[in-house]
C-alpha cells in the first residue's frame, strides 16, 4: 500500500510521464489544431503544481538538509562533468532506439521562438531534477533498499539500490550509457552525502547547460 510520502514521490513523475506520453500522442503537423510543443507547458503547471502541493512532504528539502558550500560547489561540478559526458556519449552503439528531435523550438520563419524556449529550459533545469531526484533516489533508490524508504538513510541505502535505481533511470533515456553515468553521479552524490539537494543540483546544472548547449548548436535531438 503506498503511504502519503510515497504518493509525494510518485504522483509527480506519473504525471510527467503521462503528459509525455500525450504530448508523442498529439500529432505533429497541428492536425488537431494544437502544437504538441506547447504541452509541454502543462509540466510547469501540472507537474509544478504536484511538487507545490506536496512541499511540505519533502523533508529533504528543508533547511537542515541544505548541502553545504562545498557540498554545492562539488554537485555543480559534477554536474558540469555529466554535462560533457553526455554529449559525446551519444555513438549509435550507446542508444537504446534512435534519437529525435521531437521538441524544435524553432517558428515557420525559421527563427528561435523564444517563448518556446524559456518554457522547455524551465521545465528541464528547474522542475524535472526536483521531480526526478525525489522519485529515482529519495523514493525509488531507498524503496529498493526497504519498502519502508521514510526510515532509510540514504548513507546506509547500499549497493543494489545505487545498481537498481541506476539500471532503471537508465531505461528511461535513450542514450543509456549517458543515463548510467548521470544516474551513477547524482546517486553517489546522494549516497556519500546523505542530501538529496546535491543530487538535485548536479542534475540542474546538467540539464540547464545542456539546454544552453542545444540552444546554441542547434543540437535538438538531446532536447
Amino acid at each position: 500500500m503506498m503511504t502519503p510520502a510515497a504518493w509525494a514521490r510518485v504522483l509527480p513523475f506519473a504525471l510527467f510521464m503521462g503528459l509525455l506520453a500525450l504530448r508523442g500522442a498529439v500529432p505533429a503537423d497541428n492536425a488537431w489544431g494544437l502544437d504538441p510543443r506547447w504541452l509541454y507547458a502543462l509540466n510547469l503547471v501540472v507537474v509544478g503544481g504536484a511538487l507545490a502541493w506536496f512541499w511540505r512532504q519533502y523533508g529533504e528539502f528543508s533547511r537542515q538538509n541544505w548541502p553545504t558550500l562545498k557540498e554545492a560547489a562539488a554537485s555543480v561540478g559534477l554536474g558540469l562533468v555529466v554535462f560533457g559526458l553526455w554529449i559525446v556519449l551519444d555513438a549509435p552503439w550507446m542508444q537504446l532506439s534512435e534519437p529525435t528531435a521531437s521538441f524544435i523550438p524553432v517558428g515557420p520563419d525559421g527563427r528561435l521562438d523564444w517563448p518556446l524556449i524559456v518554457v522547455r529550459w524551465l521545465g528541464a533545469a528547474l522542475l524535472v531534477p526536483v521531480m526526478e531526484e525525489l522519485f529515482w533516489r529519495s523514493f525509488l533508490m531507498r524503496w529498493i533498499a526497504n519498502p519502508r524508504f521514510e526510515g532509510v538513510d540514504p548513507r546506509e541505502s547500499g549497493l543494489k539500490a545505487l545498481v537498481l535505481s541506476t539500471f532503471l533511470f537508465m531505461l528511461a533515456h535513450t542514450l543509456w550509457l549517458a543515463a548510467i553515468v548521470a544516474g551513477l553521479v547524482y546517486a553517489l552524490l546522494y549516497q556519500r552525502t546523505g542530501k538529496l539537494g546535491c543530487a538535485v543540483i548536479a542534475h540542474a546544472v546538467t540539464n540547464g547547460v545542456l539546454g544552453i548547449w542545444v540552444i546554441a548548436s542547434g543540437h535538438w535531438e538531446f532536447w
